[in-house]
């Protein structure tokens, strides 16, 4: 006789990849007729804007696009100058278990952008990027909580209860930002926007309902070249508030949620009583990925006191989340100079890939990071000192754990002259 089972369902979403991609991009570049001859050049930094992400048979590509603001002293003139170049990126990771329905969470960054001059009229731009990739199939697991039998079969079943993390709703949503912000009055008159870099940070995520309500801000940090040909910095917090549509989701679910740049203009005005403004415009992507504890049912003995009863078995594996969280860890040194420094003109910090190390139930997590400082010397000269350093967090998880890092930078920065050379500090989280 067969017995009928009772089957529930566990649906949701696998990770089918998860992956880093490093790859290097370069372009030479002809100085534009409207700027002066390159004498030195100071200083590249580069923002990566994401333009798109598709799934398709066995891979995932993502294309965008990195602008790198080139700062140079000009030849026969004073005062810093700025060019600015735009470099296409495609990155792909391969995994046969992609197919075209995956939904692709994919957050790029630089690691690095440096320039070298060819000749007066003519640079050569290389920027080293880093893609993180996950793309995530929909999934529905039949699982057996008991079996439907009448009494004179004499079966006897036992069932025990589970509970397991499973990704429910991978979601995203572009929006954009826009304001005017002006430079305070304590701040010298700006002449020209050299360069502006814009942190994004997501503070809150709570799904209410059917919707996903997150908030955070735009750290926004601007260079400028003076009136006077001095170089000068301003910073702003640009707050922002978003509703998304998610379904199948209860509301003590965890959400991992990443806001990324598709697009940043920053363009300066004369307001309308003499102050500089900066008109500021991001095009921003929100992608999250929510997670919730499900109950599941799972029949795990059965046996028939009158007849003989052969079950078939099957291994289920049930995922715990134990911890999801975030560390911040301080990082500070002294950059030695060739000149001394008489102060600094600039700092920003890129983050590079992430490692682990494990030792019994100890991890340490670790970033590799890159500092650079723009610092004005005792002789009136600018000069640039960049330092490779690493960030080390320990973390005690148990040993059966499996274990996913994500590294960037946290809170300001800061840098001033020291004895020998510059002290740089920051932390990454």
């Amino acid at each position: 006789m067969e017995l009928e089972l009772d089957r529930t369902q566990l649906s949701g979403y696998e990770a089918v990849l998860d992956t880093t991609v490093f790859h290097e991009e370069t372009l030479e570049m002809i100085v534009p007729d409207a700027c002066p001859d390159i004498l030195r050049i100071c200083d590249t930094e580069g923002k990566v804007f994401l333009k798109s992400k598709e799934a398709q048979e066995g891979r995932v590509e993502v294309s965008g696009t990195v602008r790198a603001a080139i700062l140079y002293l000009p030849d026969g003139e004073e005062g810093m100058r700025r060019v600015e170049a735009t470099l296409s990126f495609t990155s792909t990771a391969d995994s046969a278990a992609v197919g075209p329905q995956c939904s692709v969470v994919a957050v790029p960054w630089v690691e690095m952008a440096e320039t070298r001059s060819l000749n007066p009229r003519k640079v050569l731009v290389r920027v080293n990027l880093a893609v993180h990739v996950q793309a995530y199939a929909a999934m529905t697991e039949n699982i057996c909580a008991g079996v439907l039998a009448p009494e004179e079969t004499g079966v006897e079943q036992l069932a025990e209860r589970c509970d397991t993390c499973v990704v429910a709703c991978v979601q995203e949503k572009p929006f954009t930002f826009a304001d005017d912000v002006a430079i305070p009055g304590s701040k010298p008159e700006a002449e020209e926007l050299l360069k502006h870099r814009v942190a994004l940070r997501c503070s809150e995520a709570k799904v209410i309902g059917s919707k996903l309500i997150f908030k955070g801000e735009a750290q926004l940090q601007v260079l400028y070249r003076t009136v006077e040909g001095a170089l000068c910095s301003v910073e702003y917090e640009l707050p922002f508030s978003q509703i998304m549509e998610v379904s199948g989701v209860e509301e003590e679910a965890d959400c991992a949620l990443q806001v990324q740049l598709t697009g940043c203009e920053c363009i300066l005005n004369d307001g309308n009583d003499g102050d500089s403004m900066i008109s500021v415009a991001l095009a921003l992507l929100a992608q999250a990925v929510v997670r919730e504890v499900r109950p599941v049912q799972l029949l795990s003995d059965v046996f028939s006191t009158v007849c003989g009863l052969h079950a078939e078995r099957r291994t289920y594996t049930f995922h715990q989340l134990v911890e999801n969280g975030e560390r911040r860890v301080m990082v500070r040194e002294i950059l030695e100079t060739m000149t001394a420094a008489r102060s600094v003109a600039d700092i920003y910090v890129n983050v590079g890939g992430a490692g682990q190390t494990r030792e019994g139930e100890r991890v340490t997590l670790t970033a590799d990071t890159t500092v650079t400082v723009v610092y004005i010397g005792e002789d009136g000269g600018l000069s640039t000192i960049t330092r490779p350093l690493q960030a080390a967090c320990p973390v005690d998880l148990p040993g059966d754990c499996a274990v996913t890092c994500r590294c960037r930078l946290g809170g300001e920065r800061f840098a001033t002259p020291a004895g020998g050379g510059v002290e740089g500090r920051y932390s990454i989280d």
